[in-house]
């Protein structure tokens, strides 16, 4: 049976109003107010310090605002998050039919197995592979090579992501990827990426796998 890869952020779990939340204490320290409370979004799935260079934070002092951001998300942001209507489900049905499951996600790991044990959704896979604190590991692809290092590079497998970051990470190692529009990253973006289908639902979620 197909492996399956999963990014966290915006594909199984809602975690928008942790991030965007952590997001905004970080910025606040450096004056930067954001009036549009919808662009924070753009800090759900790809790595911090990419977005808060792109909101103006000097490349000087992109860890500390990194270090302020989880100062807040370790004990409270990662549990202001929910698990998406049908993900469970969705889960159990694909390992009970025989399916490897993983978890490739840019947010650290253990922050990503504390959030996953939390919901309970841990069980479900074989190993929950995420980035490093000391950011040596930590782009989708980066994260991905460190979990074929784990299984073996000939696994036959597809990424399932709501970003172009998700597409673009996987196409790296030959992995083609199923858009989910749930999510926080732009339909058109990861179609241009290269993705091979996008799911607007679990059922089609499911049939794209399983097809």
């Amino acid at each position: 049976m197909k492996a399956v890869l999963f990014d966290l952020d915006g594909t199984l779990t809602d975690s928008g109003e942790g991030i965007m939340n952590c997001a905004r204490l970080a910025l606040s320290h450096y004056g930067i107010e954001v009036a549009d409370e919808s662009s924070l979004q753009v800090f759900v799935g790809p790595p911090l310090a990419e977005t808060f260079l792109k909101f103006g934070v000097p490349a000087e002092e992109v860890d500390q605002a990194i270090e302020i951001y989880r100062s807040r998300y370790i004990p409270i942001g990662k549990y202001e998050n929910k698990p998406y209507p049908g993900i469970r489900e969705l889960l159990e049905k694909l390992k009970a039919e025989g399916h490897r499951l993983y978890v490739a996600t840019s947010k650290p790991e253990t922050t990503s197995v504390d959030i996953l044990e939390h919901f309970d959704l841990a069980k479900y896979f074989d190993i929950i592979a995420g980035a490093s604190f000391d950011h040596a590991r930590h782009s989708k692809a980066l994260v991905i090579a460190y979990l074929l290092e784990q299984t073996g590079k000939d696994l036959d497998a597809v990424m399932v992501g709501d970003t172009a970051f998700d597409v673009i990470g996987a196409k790296s190692h030959g992995i083609p990827t199923i858009g989910v529009s749930w999510g926080y990253g732009k339909v058109s973006d990861m179609e241009e990426a290269g993705a091979i289908g996008i799911a607007h639902t679990m059922d089609e979620l499911y049939d794209l796998i399983t097809k």
